[in-house]
């Protein structure tokens, strides 16, 4: 698969091309500079041609953070087959722009200079400029209005030895038809993830800012995939990656850190966003949490997520190595904030130097097993008897409750229904009890159990968790 590398300084529309291209708003956009961070990764059908498209930080030096954010892009365009690189139409040339475009050239001989925000015939006189910096090719388009899309598209297929069908243009004629096109796919995405579930498993990493979670990224995936610096809030768009567990494909989803809602500021508002989407679609959660300090309500309260979106959870103590507390403390203190988490299996890591992530992967693939555990009928209503015999269902007023069967109807987490004389008299601390028995009979390991009482003749209840 042609690998392409869309560079350029910082606000310049790299990310908005990148968007563009695949059809979908993956990347954050905005006016404030530094909005990418890490290299944005997405593999899509380009006239017929299946291409991976990676949209790179800016290209800075300003401070350590844009540093080595500008290392991770020259590495991305040193690995491409074609590099875009990207400027501002709106700004005459700049010296730092041709040291940039020479030094890019010298990396990948294949690199194509892209004019943006070239709005109308005007302006493109004025854009002519950009040709000084010694460009074999030289495009100018207008991402926003939609200009040139479809020139460009034909110049990197052209350049990559690949077809052109020629469909992209019709799609230029109106931007309201691509637009349309969007609302299309992102509606109908929903059966396709369905689909995508069932082949990868996909796990999302959440905690608050600067606990460590773009490290444990790089340790799962032994790579520099996310940018780490010290700065809080270093990562804004989810980043993904998929490897391989033995035979299992993982794709791991590094999700912008979170702050306390009077704290978040700019653009962290549009990554909450991406968060609790990559959420909505992740099967299994990475809580990482900072044992270099105690731990505080935020912890908590990002924890609540795993709940609410009903996920498989591993409870990460990230910078063990630095830990501010013996194990015994720790640990007694986690039972004690965490405790609607006690079912799920705790880890301590050190995603700099390494420790655990193997046992980690393993417990990944475990955790996931009993997210996607089928019981057999027969084996799921000798369990139920058996807790109820154990401990017989308590009365509605006087009056008995019955569980006639049970069974299990979903899986991603297992959800079972049981089907009652009196669906809505069965008590949430009796719920509790079936759960923890089912943990102890099956070995649910990491993974939430829902259940949902249902009458006879009921087709279809509302769920309520446990």
């Amino acid at each position: 698969m042609k690998k392409i590398a869309i560079l350029g300084k910082p606000n310049v529309g790299k990310s908005s091309l990148f968007n563009r291209l695949i059809k979908e708003r993956i990347a954050i956009t905005s006016e404030i500079s530094g909005t990418t961070r890490d290299v944005n990764i997405k593999n899509i059908s380009l006239e017929g041609n299946q291409i991976q498209i990676c949209d790179t930080g800016g290209l800075d030096q300003s401070s350590l953070l844009f540093s080595r954010i500008r290392e991770l892009s020259l590495k991305t365009a040193n690995e491409a087959d074609l590099v875009l690189y990207i400027t501002d139409g709106k700004i005459i040339p700049q010296d730092d722009d041709k040291k940039l475009f020479r030094e890019i050239c010298k990396i990948n001989k294949k690199c194509l200079l892209v004019v943006n925000k070239v709005d109308n015939d005007k302006e493109k006189q004025f854009a002519y400029e950009f040709i000084s910096l010694g460009a074999k090719e030289t495009y100018f388009i207008s991402v926003s209005h939609n200009r040139g899309i479809s020139a460009l598209i034909s110049g990197i297929l052209f350049e990559l030895g690949l077809r052109c069908e020629g469909s992209y243009e019709k799609q230029e004629e109106n931007e309201d038809i691509l637009d349309f096109i969007e609302s299309i796919e992102e509606e109908n995405a929903q059966n396709e993830d369905n689909q995508s579930m069932e082949e990868i498993i996909q796990v999302g990493i959440i905690g608050r800012v600067n606990v460590g979670k773009s490290s444990l990224l790089n340790a799962l995936i032994g790579k520099e995939r996310s940018v780490v610096s010290e700065t809080e809030g270093t990562t804004i768009d989810p980043v993904d990656e998929e490897i391989f567990i033995g035979d299992k494909r993982v794709c791991f989803v590094d999700t912008a850190g979170i702050r306390r809602r009077g704290k978040i500021e700019g653009i962290e508002k549009y990554a909450l966003d991406r968060t609790t989407k990559i959420l909505e679609k992740s099967q299994i959660a990475l809580l990482v949490l900072d044992t270099s300090v105690p731990f505080v309500e935020l912890d908590e309260k990002i924890s609540s997520l795993v709940d609410k979106h009903a996920l498989g959870v591993i409870l990460i103590l990230n910078k063990w190595d630095i830990r501010c507390a013996e194990y015994k403390e720790v640990i007694t203190e986690l039972k004690r904030k965490f405790r609607f988490l006690e079912y799920a299996p705790v880890l301590t890591v050190s995603a700099l130097n390494g420790r655990h992530i193997r046992e980690l992967k393993e417990k990944i693939l475990e955790v996931y097993e009993s997210f996607s555990y089928r019981i057999p009928t027969s084996t799921l209503n000798e369990a139920i008897s058996e807790a109820t015999r154990r401990h017989p269902l308590p009365s509605d007023h006087g009056k008995i409750v019955k569980i006639y069967y049970a069974t299990q109807y979903d899986t991603h987490p297992p959800r079972i229904a049981l089907v009652m004389n009196r669906p809505k008299s069965l008590h949430f601390s009796y719920k509790r009890y079936l759960v923890n028995f089912m943990r102890e009979k099956f070995n649910f390991i990491g993974s939430p159990i829902i259940f949902t009482p249902r009458g006879k003749n009921q087709i279809q209840d509302k769920e309520e968790k446990c």
